[in-house]
């Protein structure tokens, strides 16, 4: 599990996120691309997820499946959005709630071995579809209010 990369040029690695990335401050949709996906990998599946959310699983603010297993900048259009915690699909920016403090938000690639069907929750992706990850990178961004 060495090759596989995700980043983006909205924010640094470990950085704060930019304000119109959160929900309340324009919820535009974070640009990330990816390099060195396995020549197996058939496709890839993207999760953002904050752990730091005051619930027992934390709280899903995205979840796209159905991407192409190749380098370059993600395309969501091209996948499957499915349900975040807060039910609907589709990204969820940053929403902490005000003095909750610093929030991390992992954003997560998996190159897969097999495609995923349906759009499951990311807690039933990983549950049934574990097996096929092939290889998983993720970069952090932190919010706060």
């Amino acid at each position: 599990m060495a090759d596989l990369r995700i980043s983006t040029d909205d924010y640094e690695p470990d950085g704060p996120m930019p304000e119109r990335l959160s929900k309340d401050g324009g919820n535009e949709v974070p640009a990330f691309s990816v390099t060195g996906v396995p020549e197996d990998a058939v496709e890839l599946a993207l999760v953002v997820h904050d752990p730091d959310a005051p619930m027992v699983r934390g709280f899903t603010h995205w979840v796209v499946y159905g991407l192409p297993a190749q380098d370059g900048p993600i395309d969501p259009s091209v996948g499957r959005a499915a349900p975040t915690t807060a039910g609907e699909p589709g990204w969820y920016g940053p929403q902490p709630p005000a003095g909750h403090g610093t929030h991390r938000y992992y954003a997560w690639v998996y190159a897969l071995s097999a495609p995923v069907s349906g759009e499951p929750t990311r807690e039933a992706f990983l549950d049934r579809d574990g097996g096929s990850i092939l290889e998983q990178a993720r970069v952090v961004g932190t919010f706060s209010r």
